[in-house]
């Protein structure tokens, strides 16, 4: 779920069938409270919900979001509804307490007619309106220091607005998910029943994975001896869910929350690092471009640090460089059970296609490391 006002001009598929159009009305009639549908778009690029732009001639409120959640993905999507509610409730009242000097915006659930949180269809597909980010948008590559910065305070914002809501009052709405044990077990069963095709790129995984497993459980021995506490976390920070003022170019809001549950915030924290520092990005086979990018990680950590150090604890700061390491690695493992499984999970473009990016995180993971005397420092200064 990504939208803003410049993707709304670029992403959008303008002729839907009248059919599925005059559907889309109809439910989208679910959940208007004022004004009448004037517009309905597809939207966005994301690969899991099927989204909407909703325009309306009301003065109060010109667009909305409607999806249609992917119920193979989400099993009981009425959890992620009830959580959403539960933390965007929560994070109005903090700001309503506490104004920040900047805007800051969450995007809100729309109620249907009846006060419902969502709409089931007759053939049982559930859907849900959500408030639309006005003149935002959000990028897919990481632009200059100032950007990464943004990016951090985003994150840091997003924590911070959360710090105080007991995890427990959140349901887990992916169970094992980040749980870097669980991932590696998993690929020891599929490599157990495979007899991988050698070459050396297999291979150089292989050892790779062989040469990390004992470190694995790192973050979650952490959490089992209360090193680090449960909080909760959002669970896809990647950078193209940050939405940036279209104006003066500042963050303004995180979106895609359909993953926020109780975790370890050192899991964002990682994730963020891993998507935000990587210029060659995932996709790339050229395998020797992958770096980690310390510049960035320090512009990344200082926005997030600024605003996240108000419930930080010096056990949080111990464990940031293992969550950076951790969480590419993990990735990278997912990539490759993947790969052994014959792609059973992760779309591809071609059979080596996991096989190539298990590479790039890997790849990437040991860039981190062979760095990891200056990102400690980074993290050191910063405190």
């Amino acid at each position: 779920m990504r939208w803003g006002v410049v993707q709304s001009k670029t992403n959008m598929t303008e002729n839907l069938k009248t059919q599925d159009a005059d559907n889309l009305v109809t439910i989208a009639n679910k959940f208007t409270l004022q004004g009448k549908v004037t517009a309905v778009q597809a939207f966005g690029n994301g690969n899991i919900n099927d989204t909407f732009l909703i325009t309306l001639d009301s003065q109060e409120e010109q667009h909305f979001v409607l999806q249609r959640i992917n119920t193979q993905v989400f099993r009981q999507p009425q959890l992620i509804m009830r959580n959403m509610c539960l933390f965007t409730e929560h994070i109005y009242q903090r700001l309503q307490y506490s104004p920040l000097s900047r805007r800051w915006e969450v995007p809100r659930v729309l109620l249907t007619k009846d006060s419902q949180e969502y709409w089931r269809e007759a053939d049982g597909s559930f859907w849900r309106a959500i408030s639309f980010i006005e003149s935002a948008q959000s990028f897919d590559t990481m632009g200059d220091r100032s950007h990464a910065q943004e990016i951090g305070y985003a994150l840091g914002m997003f924590h911070n607005l959360i710090s105080d809501l007991p995890p427990e009052k959140l349901a887990d709405t992916l169970e094992g998910f980040h749980i870097t044990p669980l991932y590696l077990q998993h690929y020891q069963e599929v490599l157990a029943k495979t007899r991988p095709r050698q070459s050396p790129e297999v291979n150089y995984c292989l050892q790779f994975v062989s040469d990390r497993s004992g470190w694995a459980n790192i973050l979650e021995n952490a959490k089992a001896t209360n090193h680090l506490p449960l909080r909760l976390m959002h669970g896809d920070p990647k950078i193209n869910n940050v939405m940036f003022d279209t104006v003066t170019q500042q963050a303004v809001s995180m979106i895609d929350l359909d993953t926020v549950k109780p975790g370890l915030v050192h899991y964002d924290i990682g994730d963020c690092l891993r998507s935000g520092c990587n210029r060659a990005g995932e996709e790339t086979e050229q395998w020797e471009s992958v770096y980690f990018d310390t510049d960035l990680c320090q512009g990344i950590l200082q926005g997030y640090l600024s605003v996240a150090k108000a419930f930080l604890t010096d056990n949080d700061y111990a464990y940031i460089y293992d969550a950076i390491r951790l969480i590419a690695f993990e990735l990278g493992l997912r990539f490759f059970a993947d790969y052994l499984a014959g792609n059973v999970y992760f779309k591809v473009k071609h059979s080596e296609h996991n096989l190539a990016r298990a590479i790039v995180q890997f790849k990437l993971t040991e860039s981190i490391e062979s760095q990891e005397t200056t990102i400690r420092n980074i993290i050191r200064d910063l405190k």
